[in-house]
């Protein structure tokens, strides 16, 4: 009889070491880890991440790991849905090519398992390149983040609670046989309807990413402990390919496991928004700066994007995954920071309500041909003169395709931006994480006084 899908996963995660991983996967690996660290830490200021770190302090329990950009430890699983709740509260958090934003759950169920078992900083990194591994490809087998949102009416981030399990299950030293319970325990904590998305104040969109973190913690406990679960989860004829799985995508789900990395299509933001915002900003801002445009002249804004991209973020209540908001606010500001909360105060700026009015959108046939999933945009500026400027954007800053960041980058992105953390002192730890003996000491870079 033929290895069962879950069988394989579980094998290959019970398997792995940092010694199987390339030079260039390590130390991407090592940027993803502290971007979302970061991101947790800045993710504090967000009305998720207070509220969950509130919850998660209330459990008590063992001090097992940190509530990053906080003086509090508190269990494994807690600290992991604290982390990648407020990971995501600033929609600063890192995205990746196959959709949504893995790093969230994936880094911090990780971060927080590797706190409590005291691991290196090697075997962290190992455990998150597993963890993306296992959770892309179980989003691909199901078609793809777009797939599942309009097929299935799912949020597509909830299947990375599997990769989250694998990463965990791996730190916490579990053989074969409890990755695969581990992978069927996790998928009893999990839910992703997509009506989340309908929510006002980005609350219940950051707090799933975070107890995905936490169901991938607690399942790893919970098959530590003897619990257990089918042992085909994932191939079962009522598993979860058989639900939500693409025709022939058994294969999918392993195809080139220890070959190709999906962390080394991981992408990085920087801009307080929806991904697909950003292209557009980035292609006005550009516009605007190499054309010397007076704002006041602008007669008409068009933004064309691929029409799935599109609907994640024309006119949504969100004022951070809304694009006419975003674009506007940037414009009129100057460009965003990330320590600048624009809303609710620029929208009664005269400029920005005139800015905004003139902004249309579309899909852009060339961009939906080329790269139909992507995150591409071309912005038009008409001024009142009838001339106008064009700026096309394939990939913004940071992704993937366009050569991912360097540690300049990302030392840039967070100088300043985290007072209450040692930001120096952590990317000073990151940069040599193979070689630390304890995550501990990278977790206290990013604690906080509070």
């Amino acid at each position: 009889m033929p290895a069962s899908p879950t069988s394989l996963i579980a094998d290959y995660a019970a398997s792995t070491t940092i010694t199987g991983l390339p030079a260039d996967v390590i130390e991407r690996t090592k940027q993803v880890i502290f971007d979302e660290m970061a991101c947790s830490a800045f993710g504090q200021r967000s009305a998720a991440g207070t509220l969950a770190t509130k919850y998660a302090r209330s459990m008590g329990g063992a001090a097992e790991a940190q509530i990053l950009g906080t003086s509090s430890r508190v269990t494994a699983p807690y600290a992991a849905l604290a982390n990648g709740t407020a990971g995501h509260g600033e929609e600063v958090d890192g995205a990746h090519v196959v959709g949504g934003h893995p790093g969230a759950s994936i880094v911090h169920a990780a971060v927080a398992m590797a706190e409590r078992q005291c691991a290196t900083g090697a075997d962290l990194i190992n455990a998150v390149a597993l963890g993306y591994d296992i959770g892309t490809r179980i989003v691909a087998a199901c078609g793809g983040k777009f797939v599942v949102r309009d097929t299935h009416r799912l949020n597509s981030d909830l299947f990375y609670a599997l990769g989250a399990t694998a990463a965990a299950g791996r730190l916490l030293g579990l053989n074969a046989e409890r990755h695969v319970h581990a992978q069927a325990l996790a998928t009893f904590q999990t839910n992703g309807l997509y009506a989340l998305y309908s929510e006002k104040r980005h609350i219940s969109k950051s707090f799933c990413n975070g107890q995905y973190a936490f169901a991938g913690v607690s399942a790893a406990l919970m098959s530590a402990a003897g619990l257990e679960g089918n042992e085909d989860i994932i191939g079962h004829d009522y598993g979860l390919l058989a639900t939500w799985g693409e025709a022939g995508s058994e294969s999918l789900v392993t195809a080139d496991l220890g070959t190709r990395f999906a962390i080394e299509q991981a992408n990085f933001k920087f801009l307080n928004a929806g991904y697909p915002i950003h292209a557009p900003v980035e292609a006005a801002m550009t516009a605007v700066a190499e054309n010397g445009i007076d704002l006041s002249q602008i007669a008409q804004i068009t933004v064309g994007m691929p029409s799935r991209a599109m609907r994640v973020v024309n006119g949504r209540d969100m004022h951070n995954i809304c694009v006419q908001d975003i674009l506007s606010a940037s414009l009129v500001l100057g460009g965003l920071k990330l320590t600048q909360s624009p809303f609710p105060a620029v929208l009664a700026n005269p400029a920005f309500q005139a800015l905004r009015g003139k902004i249309s959108m579309a899909v852009d046939p060339e961009i939906e041909q080329d790269n139909p999933n992507g995150r591409g945009a071309r912005v038009t500026i008409t001024l009142k003169d009838g001339s106008s400027h064009s700026q096309r954007v394939d990939h913004p800053k940071g992704h993937s395709a366009r050569g991912g960041v360097t540690w300049s980058d990302l030392a840039g992105k967070w100088a300043g931006n985290l007072p209450d953390c040692d930001v120096e002192a952590a990317l000073g730890v990151a940069r040599r994480l193979e070689e630390v003996e304890d995550v501990r000491t990278l977790a206290s870079a990013f604690a906080g006084p509070f």
